[in-house]
């Protein structure tokens, strides 16, 4: 999110959301190619006199073959409530970003390969920047009312880059570029893989800790719904599909069990 006052970003926004449409469009072919169903296009625009203007484009796929739903959406809005967020400088250009891996049964080759994707994505930009942000996204996702990670981590940055608007943007690109090469060949290799009722239970238990996290702790849905941002678009990561049990606690012995204890952890996959 960019501030709209700093003219040092007035030539670059152009570039910024350029950047991020194709961004969204090269996700959503990826994926779409994946499920061999084509996303719903939904474009918007605030109205007059909301206290956020700008528009945007909400992308979403339901009921597909490998993805129950998938969405990526896009915003561009700007308001004086920008200003009054902890954490929304003024007269700075600054970026945020990152992605964290959340899975349902963990398997140690795809935690490696996504935080190998991770590292290499930041290496270019200082030696320093994987474990920092690293760390941040381990702080970040974590369920302080459960005292849980919501999944493995990734990379997690905000508020970063005041100093130097286009190497913080150079980095953006290299996170952004990165994310179908870290995602993709984990759905690939797990797409076909079997799976029961008791697999489809434990699924939609774990998705509560999602919702959870989504709107207990997070940030941007707070901030999109307090602002008086476009509902729908915030609320497009909720799963179509959840439920919660009382006290439930996987057996010891099962893949469910070794989730829980061996990779909802903080550790260093690579």
């Amino acid at each position: 999110m960019i501030p709209d006052s700093t003219q040092l970003l007035h030539a670059s926004v152009p570039a910024v959301r350029s950047y991020l449409l194709g961004l969204q469009q090269r996700i959503c072919d990826a994926v779409a190619d994946i499920d061999g169903i084509p996303f719903m296009d939904d474009a918007w625009e605030k109205a007059a006199g909301e206290p956020l203007q700008g528009n945007g484009i909400t992308r979403i796929l339901e009921q597909g073959q490998v993805f129950e739903r998938a969405g990526c959406g896009f915003s561009h809005v700007r308001g004086r409530m920008l200003a009054a967020f902890p954490g929304t400088p003024r007269q700075v250009c600054w970026f945020g970003g990152g992605m964290d891996l959340t899975p349902y049964y963990g398997f140690e080759e795809d935690a490696v390969h996504f935080h190998a994707s991770c590292k290499a994505a930041l290496e270019p930009f200082g030696a320093d920047l994987f474990p920092r942000f690293k760390r941040w996204c381990d702080e970040y996702f974590f369920l302080k009312h459960r005292q849980e990670q919501r999944g493995v981590g990734g990379i997690f940055f905000d508020d970063f880059g005041a100093d130097n608007g286009d190497a913080a943007f150079a980095l953006q690109r290299s996170v952004g570029d990165a994310f179908l090469g870290a995602y993709l060949p984990i759905v690939q290799r797990r797409a076909s893989m079997p799976y029961g009722d008791r697999e489809r239970q434990f699924q939609l238990f774990r998705r509560g800790r999602y919702v959870e996290f989504n709107l207990v702790w997070d940030r941007g849905t707070h901030f999109g719904l307090q602002s008086g941002g476009r509902t729908e678009s915030i609320l497009l990561s909720m799963p179509p599909l959840v439920r919660w049990s009382y006290q439930e606690r996987p057996q010891p012995g099962t893949p469910e069990h070794d989730l829980v204890h061996h990779f909802l952890v903080r550790r260093d996959w690579v």
